[in-house]
């Protein structure tokens, strides 16, 4: 019997070209090097995602993504940290063009309860490498993680003792310099029991040119642990980034993670999270900032697969000019996982007539016993506010300002960490000019 061959894309044979050339050269030994081939096998049998894939119907990377660019060398260094990263006093860990910046970051002089090893030197070394990378959510099939798979060349494996209490922030910086180049970081984080970490996954770029990145990150929170995440991405207009964040719970844990969008010419935050212990909590949170001709995709799906557990999920866009902000939320509550409360509410600001809002949250429950509900709202702002405002004598700039900072503010209050909130609210009014 014949069998029509899968057409590809310009995009997906240069792919399969450059995997070709590079396979003999990429970091590991054998048992990564099978890693490797297969999961670029099983990026190829699907190819990149389209409209026709139900979880990428409104992000078709297969048009948006037009060719391939050459993977990303080591930068020049920067010459000052703090213009790229949050500003906050941080433990960093800097890559540049998804290669370490040994200068800028703070490897040497780790407090204690923080162990990190670096990717290269885990391919090589192969100790637990094959058990962690794919670890969280192992069953997950997605082209991109796959091809993520098969090109990561940097990352951390980072460590949280049990019981550890780390007071300061630690910032992975990825800052994209020089010509239009590729990059696919992978990083995977491990919380001890009982241990407390804070995280910013900082993301910018220096200059406009066009480049693509793909990062996946896999976090283990254990029982009793927490941890605050904090995801700040600044692209360049003309960036294609796919950013992938894999989380599992353990119980009595609690994940707090915000995701802060702006720039960018396509972007996706994909979030996949499970419950693996019982009394836990996540609350999941964010706002997108989009103007020009943007596409923002944030995607996540909550997995209820155990008792007793709460997740919160409140998403804010704030769309102007030909921007398209995309949301899709899933709720699954497994036959098991019964006393489940999982809330999910989606708001959209629309700032002007040719802004567009996809929003998509679902809910599938398969126990009885359980208090879920989804919501999505998208209007434009309140003229009697405006009005108001405006007969106070407040100029209509400085009220347009206040109203979109007003309607965001739930969100990123929510931090708790006045100093992150400072940050975040600072490039808010950046944006809006203000």
């Amino acid at each position: 019997m014949n069998t029509m061959e899968r057409i590809r894309t310009s995009a997906e044979t240069d792919l399969v070209e450059q995997f070709g050339s590079l396979r003999n050269t990429l970091t590991g030994g054998a048992d990564i090097s099978k890693l490797r081939e297969k999961a670029f096998d099983a990026f190829n049998s699907i190819g990149l995602p389209h409209r026709r894939i139900e979880a990428w119907h409104y992000t078709d990377l297969k048009a948006g993504w037009k060719g391939v660019l050459p993977i990303a060398g080591p930068g020049d260094g920067l010459t000052d940290v703090n213009a790229v990263s949050s500003g906050l006093a941080s433990i960093k860990i800097v890559l540049v063009n998804g290669c370490l910046d040994k200068q800028n970051s703070d490897l040497a002089s780790l407090p204690a309860g923080i162990a990190i090893r670096l990717l290269s030197e885990a391919l090589v070394e192969n100790a637990d490498t094959l058990d962690r990378l794919g670890s969280i959510a192992p069953d997950l099939k997605d082209p991109l993680i796959d091809l993520n798979t098969a090109f990561m060349g940097e990352g951390v494996f980072l460590d949280i003792a049990d019981d550890a209490k780390i007071k300061q922030p630690i910032e992975i910086v990825h800052v994209t310099v020089g010509e239009a180049t590729s990059s696919y970081p992978r990083h995977f984080v491990a919380i001890g029991k009982n241990a407390e970490a804070t995280f910013i996954e900082n993301h910018v770029c220096k200059g406009n040119a066009a480049y693509q990145s793909n990062s996946v990150i896999e976090l283990k929170l254990g029982d009793g642990a927490t941890a605050h995440w904090v995801k700040m991405q600044d692209e360049g207009e003309n960036a294609v980034h796919v950013g992938t964040f894999k989380a599992d719970i353990g119980a009595e844990a609690e994940l707090n993670h915000f995701t802060f969008t702006k720039g960018g010419a396509l972007t996706r935050t994909q979030l996949f999270v499970s419950f693996s212990g019982e009394h836990s909590k996540a609350n999941l949170r964010g706002t997108s900032l989009l103007n020009g001709k943007t596409h923002s995709d944030i995607t996540l799906v909550m997995d209820h697969a155990v008792p007793n557990c709460d997740s919160r999920e409140l998403y804010k866009s704030v769309i102007d000019d030909n921007a398209h902000s995309v949301f899709q939320g899933n709720i699954i509550v497994k036959p098991d996982a019964q006393k489940t409360d999982g809330q999910m509410m989606v708001q959209s600001l629309l700032l002007s007539d040719d802004a567009a809002m996809s929003s998509k949250p679902e809910l599938e429950i398969f126990a009885d016993d359980v208090q879920c509900a989804h919501g999505s709202t998208t209007g434009q702002i309140d003229e009697d506010l405006l009005f108001y405002l405006r007969s106070r004598g407040i100029p209509e700039a400085e009220a347009r300002t206040m109203l979109v900072l007003a309607f965001l503010s739930e969100t990123i209050e929510e931090i708790g960490d006045e100093e992150i909130i400072a940050v975040l609210e600072e490039r808010t009014r950046d944006w809006l000019g203000a």
